[in-house]
C-alpha cells in the first residue's frame, strides 16, 4: 500500500484506497490529483514527494468526498500549496461539514462526523485561477457527485476520479454511491468513448480500455433500478424500500451505510420519477412510492 507506480515520463499514481495521482511536468514541481483519505495519507504522499525530490506545487481535486480531500489540510498547512476545486466541490472542500449534512439531510450526529465523511477544511481556488497548470484539461464527469471532474494530462493520461467502480467493488458492495443517476449514465457513455493513452480510476485498475468496466457499471445501475421498480409494485414508504435494498445486497446497516446507501436510493427514486417510471402519493402523513 502507498507504493508509487509510474505511468509515463510525467505521470504517476500512489496505489492506495483512493488512488492519488502525481503529475510532474518539469522533473521537480509536482501536482497531486486528490490527496487521500486523511492526515496519515497526506503524510505518506509527502514522504514520496520528498524521496523523489519533488516540490508540491498544488492539489487538483476531482471532487470533495472525504476520501479524496482528506490529505488536503495537512499538505496545505505543511507546504502552503494551493488546492484547486471547481463549483460545488470547492464549497464542500472549504466547508466539509456540508458532506455529512447533505447525506443525512440535517445536522449530522456525532456518528457521522468522522474522517470518512468529514474531512478537515482547506482553502480552495477555481480551476481558472492563476497557478493552475494550464496544459491540464479539466473534464466534466458529473453523476457520482455534484461537479466531479477528471484531468487529462499532456501525455494523454486521464485521471477519472470516482466515475467507475471495479467489478470487485460492484460485487462486494452492490450499491455504490451516486448523486445524479441520469448524469452518471451520461458520464459512463462519455468515458466509454473517451480517447486516452492510459486511464486512472480512483477505485479500479489502471488500464487502456475501460469499455468492459463501463458496461459493468452501467448494468449495475439498471439492475438496481429494476429491483426498485419490482419492490414498489405496491405503494411503499422509503424506509421499507431501503430495508429491501439492504436485504437484497446483504448490506450491514449502520449510520454511515444508512446515509450513503439511503442518499443513493433516493437519487434512484427521483430519477425514476422524473422519467415517468415511479409515482408518489401522500397518505396519512406518509410519502408512498409506487412503480408506474
Amino acid at each position: 500500500m502507498y507504493e508509487l507506480e509510474q505511468i509515463s515520463d510525467t505521470c504517476y499514481y500512489v496505489n492506495c484506497p483512493a488512488k492519488v495521482g502525481i503529475y510532474v511536468p518539469d522533473g521537480s514541481s509536482a501536482y497531486l490529483i486528490d490527496s487521500g483519505n486523511d492526515k496519515d495519507a497526506g503524510r505518506k504522499v509527502r514522504q514520496i514527494l520528498d524521496k523523489n525530490g519533488w516540490q508540491l506545487a498544488g492539489i487538483l481535486n476531482t471532487h470533495s468526498n472525504a476520501d479524496h480531500i482528506g490529505g488536503n489540510h495537512y499538505l496545505q498547512k505543511q507546504t502552503g500549496c494551493p488546492v484547486y476545486a471547481g463549483g460545488i466541490e470547492g464549497a464542500f472542500t472549504k466547508y466539509p461539514i456540508l458532506e455529512p449534512s447533505f447525506l443525512y439531510g440535517g445536522y449530522p450526529c456525532q456518528d457521522l462526523r468522522h474522517k470518512f465523511l468529514l474531512a478537515q477544511e482547506s482553502e480552495t481556488s477555481e480551476f481558472t485561477a492563476e497557478g493552475f497548470p494550464k496544459e491540464v484539461e479539466v473534464i466534466s464527469l458529473p453523476g457520482h457527485f455534484f461537479h466531479m471532474v477528471g484531468f487529462r494530462m499532456p501525455d494523454n493520461t486521464v485521471f477519472l476520479g470516482d466515475c467507475i467502480s471495479s467489478k470487485a467493488t460492484l460485487e462486494k458492495y452492490g450499491v455504490t454511491f451516486i448523486y445524479d443517476v441520469g448524469a452518471y449514465l451520461e458520464t459512463l457513455e462519455k468515458v466509454a468513448e473517451m480517447p486516452g493513452a492510459v486511464f486512472v480510476p480512483a477505485h479500479a485498475e489502471v488500464g487502456q480500455d475501460l469499455k468492459d468496466l463501463v458496461a459493468a457499471n452501467r448494468e449495475k445501475v439498471w439492475e438496481i433500478a429494476g429491483f426498485l421498480l419490482e419492490t414498489c409494485r405496491t405503494p411503499m414508504i422509503f424506509e421499507r424500500i431501503l430495508q429491501a435494498v439492504f436485504q437484497r445486497y446483504q448490506l450491514t446497516m449502520n449510520f454511515e451505510q444508512y446515509v450513503l446507501v439511503g442518499s443513493t436510493i433516493r437519487s434512484y427514486l427521483a430519477w425514476l420519477k422524473d422519467n415517468g417510471k415511479m409515482a408518489v402519493a401522500f397518505d396519512d402523513g406518509l410519502l408512498l412510492w409506487q412503480a408506474v
